[in-house]
């Protein structure tokens, strides 16, 4: 790009999406590394966002705009971002964390990249949106390439469990992508406050369930650097630019981009976790990926 040329609002919010997607991907790797060492899933995720928001309240209590923001909240605004914190934190993330802890990290990017596909369905049922021929192509495509991904279908009893927790993340992500894009187009607040009440309810009720339910674990110091690094960077930091980019973005564009992540964690997998993937796997891969961005595409140029 030549030098004094302006990056418009939209390309800005594009790269800083894409590069927001990446920093996600690593955090696959991150979680796996972790996991491997024993730490409990819950407790694990929990950690990671409770120690996240912690690294967001100087920038609260130190700003009197915010802090002002924060007791202006309406009951209907408290209402919403407990929600969006329940949903995005505690149940998706918690989700992705215990089937994490089960199954390989391409298998859980692969099944979670399906949300898309699920909103669709969702609109079609729930709001009488009726997909079109594309959308259905896409959606087909996407079942057959996720079918043609777990080929003959024989899962190992740990991975059972590893996909029913898989699908509740399904489930809860497609409501959070919902609720998420709804409370950043609609509230008056700042991406930082919505970011930092949500993950406060969230992380808080995630940590305080993995105590109880899984205990603390053995925590090393290398485990530490990763929580912290997964904390301040993956979630505090990307987190913020995430909830910035969506007020520029539209929900397809957004979601095309989230869609980035499983290519990225699949190469990141076989690269520092040493999992494989067969050529019929990596097949499987494409066309998941393809059908969900027919479904995508075609809702924005509809």
């Amino acid at each position: 790009m030549p030098a004094g040329t302006k990056i418009s609002p939209n390309l800005r919010a594009v790269l800083e999406a894409a590069f927001v997607t990446f920093l996600w991907s690593t955090s696959w790797v991150l979680i796996k590394f972790g996991l491997r060492n024993s730490l409990p899933p819950l407790t694990f995720a929990g950690l990671r966002y409770t120690t996240a928001f912690i690294c967001l309240t100087p920038f609260i209590i130190f700003n009197k705009g915010h802090l002002n923001t924060i007791r202006s909240l309406t009951k209907q605004e408290w209402i919403k971002l407990t929600l969006l914190g329940l949903i995005f934190y505690s149940f998706t993330q918690g989700a992705q964390y215990l089937s994490m802890s089960y199954m390989p990290a391409a298998m859980v990017a692969l099944l979670l990249n399906m949300t898309p596909i699920f909103v669709a369905l969702f609109g079609m049922f729930l709001l009488g949106e009726r997909p079109t021929i594309i959308q259905w192509l896409g959606i087909m495509v996407c079942i057959g390439g996720t079918a043609f991904y777990f080929y003959p279908f024989a899962f190992p009893q740990a991975q059972i469990l590893g996909l029913i927790f898989a699908i509740l993340c399904i489930f809860a992500n497609t409501g959070s992508s919902v609720m998420g894009r709804y409370v950043n187009y609609s509230s008056r607040l700042p991406a930082l406050i919505i970011t930092f009440v949500s993950m406060g309810i969230g992380s808080i009720i995630m940590l305080a369930s993995g105590l109880i339910f899984q205990g603390i674990g053995k925590i090393s110091i290398t485990d530490w650097g990763i929580i912290g690094w997964l904390a301040v960077v993956n979630t505090a930091f990307a987190f913020t630019l995430w909830n910035k980019t969506l007020r520029v973005l539209s929900a397809v564009e957004s979601s095309i981009l989230n869609s980035l992540m499983l290519p990225q964690i699949s190469i990141l997998a076989v690269i520092f976790l040493g999992e494989t993937l067969s050529l019929r796997q990596i097949a499987g891969l494409i066309l998941v990926s393809s059908g969900v961005l027919m479904v995508q595409l075609k809702k924005k140029y509809s």
